[in-house]
């Protein structure tokens, strides 16, 4: 169930969102071959280096490994996700399996892992995929009763990687500390608090040797973030209402099922889920913040979809007959990956960045000019993997398509749908490979 992400990510290329190069493989790139493009967040301090700094390892071995394809080396960052993702589909299979049997824990294990949602972001290196992956991680230790200290240890520690990985999941945090406070799990919650305690401290000492001070990062983000009001002022700002659309999109039929069984389970034994907390709370907030992207779900629905999945696996894997509980797994399964056509509801450009990369493959590439996307949709120098000029534009009247023409050092052109073509020709260059919308065009 990991590969597929994985391999879906790798394979296909291109972006959910531009945050997957610029603040995480770019950065990466730029450690260990000391140039690159780095975004704002890089030279305003508003982001740690943990992330990156784990790419650039992975990069660095690629290196040392003879590894210099685009793809290949970003196969190789694809590693340590891949490890997480693993681990967070373990933690799937324990928790479920404590209140739906073993059978239970591996159908809730593949509904998880072969939801639409968990397919597009999980192999991608956005922040909230691998914060969402320490989420799922953290659930599992919390929600055990045995070995409370090495659980309560574990739980914290994701808890606080959770939020290093992505800042926002301090909400989850939050949620996570009342719900062991409401409970009265005193031991858990003492042994959480020094795990979280431990990884932040990691945090201020990686801040203080990369930003100069303790908590550099976190300090900054806040400031622009949540109390400044810069974020929405840059970004824009949207009602609560723009979440309703993603949000039932989202959401997988099967899940919808949990809503009638979960109050059926009420009348017997009443358990508030963990894993159902963090989501409400986090979507709450989430609704009360001004800038709004689909991504920002992400985390609420893979939680929700934890807290589903065990009264529905409890129920299907329960049914008298065979044929039904197979009937029942398949039309779940086929559900949830369906959702995968709706959320996030965007144009990953794999193509694009497809044509990207085997621009510079060809023998002889000095420059190249990608046409119909601006810097921050562009693959950066990771997927150039050379330190070559490069430019990006919209139409030939754009000087930095001009520029391009005259130069001539730019002897590769990436144009979306034949844009300009004439312009091209005209400059001397010839279509040698098409990729999907794309033409990767070349001049001697």
């Amino acid at each position: 169930m990991a590969l597929v992400p994985a391999v879906v990510a790798v394979t296909q290329l291109g972006r959910i969102h531009p945050d997957e190069v610029f603040q995480a493989l770019e950065p990466a790139y730029w450690r260990v071959h000391h140039y690159g493009v780095l975004a704002w967040e890089w030279r305003d301090g508003i982001r740690n280096w943990a992330v990156p700094g784990v790419l650039a390892t992975f990069l660095k071995l690629a290196s040392l490994l003879g590894i210099t394809d685009p793809q290949g080396y970003r196969a190789m960052t694809a590693l340590p996700q891949l490890a997480l993702h693993v681990w967070s589909l373990w933690a799937v299979y324990r928790f479920t399996a404590r209140r739906a049997g073993s059978v239970g824990g591996w159908l809730a294990v593949m509904l998880v892992g072969l939801y639409g949602p968990v397919i597009v972001f999980a192999g991608r290196p956005l922040a909230e995929s691998f914060s969402t992956s320490f989420l799922l991680v953290a659930m599992e230790a919390l929600d055990r009763r045995e070995r409370e200290v090495r659980a309560g240890l574990l739980g914290g520690a994701a808890l606080g990687l959770a939020v290093v990985t992505r800042y926002p999941s301090a909400i989850c945090v939050v949620a996570a500390l009342l719900w062991l406070l409401a409970s009265r799990r005193w031991r858990m919650l003492l042994f959480t608090c020094l795990g979280g305690l431990v990884v932040a401290a990691g945090l201020g000492l990686l801040d203080h040797l990369t930003w100069g001070s303790p908590f550099h990062s976190f300090i900054a983000y806040v400031r622009f973030n949540v109390l400044s009001g810069a974020a929405a002022a840059r970004f824009g700002a949207d009602p609560p209402s723009y979440y309703l659309k993603p949000f039932l999109l989202g959401v997988p039929l099967w899940a919808w099922g949990a809503v009638p069984l979960a109050f059926w389970a009420v009348k017997r034994k009443w358990e508030v889920s963990l894993p159902l907390t963090c989501a409400a709370l986090y979507t709450a907030v989430l609704l009360s913040t001004a800038h709004k992207e689909d991504r920002f779900l992400y985390p609420a629905l893979v939680l929700g979809v934890l807290a589903a999945a065990a009264p529905v696996v409890t129920f299907i894997t329960t049914r008298p007959f065979r044929g039904l509980r197979w009937g029942l797994s398949v039309a779940a399964l086929v559900a949830g990956l369906a959702s995968a056509l709706y959320f996030p509801a965007m144009d990953v450009r794999g193509d694009q960045f497809r044509a990207i990369v085997a621009s510079t493959r060809k023998e002889g590439a000095t420059g190249v000019l990608i046409i119909a996307e601006g810097l921050w949709g562009s693959g950066g120098y990771f997927y150039l993997g050379k330190n070559i000029p490069w430019l990006t534009c919209d139409w030939p009247q754009d000087g930095a398509f001009q520029t391009a023409m005259h130069d001539r050092r730019f002897n590769r052109v990436i144009t979306l749908q034949d844009r300009a073509l004439k312009e091209l020709e005209a400059a001397g260059f010839r279509t040698v490979e098409r990729f999907g919308r794309q033409s990767l065009l070349v001049r001697d």
